[in-house]
């Protein structure tokens, strides 16, 4: 889906900067603790990291923006342990009012709904019987497709060509194990755009990589 989370390539966001040596993992502690609930709560919403990814697309702009980094993660496992009713909405809310002082009654624990979801192998990899479809020095052009759910095909790189530089091995395809509908391996391809490909002959020149399922891309005639 074209959602917030897109922002790859998109312009008007400021200079970016190289990270400082001496910066730490976690500037304030409540941020360690926010990238553990996340992590931790996958296992307990009964979902996958694809899916825990679709919840981070699925944000509004303030808690997607506004909140941070690690106030994504925050958000994302709130929305990932309601959607599975481990977590009552209103719960959330009179958590936080109970910490503040008000005594808030949190509502009943809800039954848990998790997803009918089992990963066939630990891990992304996978093998698949199929050779595949796309081989390194190929010419070959991103899907220019809109899907309206989770994909990880990036928007600055869909209509453009680019050369395969390297046939990574088979994966589970996010956008069907993002909904529970399956793994669908696919093999992966690292792709090369030229910039100027990508945002126009203005643009500086420089290599972008990126690693696309073979159902992102399509042959040149």
């Amino acid at each position: 889906m074209d959602g917030i989370a897109d922002m790859g390539g998109t312009r008007g966001w400021g200079p970016t900067h190289p990270p400082r040596i001496d910066e730490p993992v976690f500037e304030e502690p409540w941020q360690g603790r926010a990238f553990a609930l996340g992590i931790f709560s996958i296992p307990v919403a009964g979902w996958n990291v694809d899916a825990f990814r679709h919840a981070t697309e699925r944000l509004d702009r303030t808690a997607y923006l506004d909140d941070g980094y690690y106030g994504r993660w925050l958000n994302s496992a709130e929305l990932m342990l309601t959607e599975s009713a481990i977590l009552a909405p209103a719960a959330i809310d009179a958590r936080a009012r109970n910490l503040r002082g008000e005594h808030v009654e949190e509502p009943p624990i809800p039954e848990p709904a998790r997803p009918d979801y089992a990963p066939t192998a630990e891990g992304s990899l996978r093998t698949v019987d199929v050779a595949p479809a796309f081989a390194a020095g190929e010419r070959v052009r991103a899907r220019d497709m809109s899907p309206p759910g989770h994909t990880r095909l990036p928007a600055y790189a869909r209509g453009h060509t680019g050369v395969v530089d390297v046939v990574q091995p088979a994966e589970v395809l996010p956008d069907t194990n993002a909904h529970f509908l399956g793994e669908n391996p696919q093999h992966v391809y690292s792709v090369r755009f030229d910039s100027r490909e990508l945002w126009g002959a203005g643009t500086e020149p420089f290599a972008v990589t990126v690693d696309l399922f073979e159902s992102y891309l399509e042959k040149i005639a």
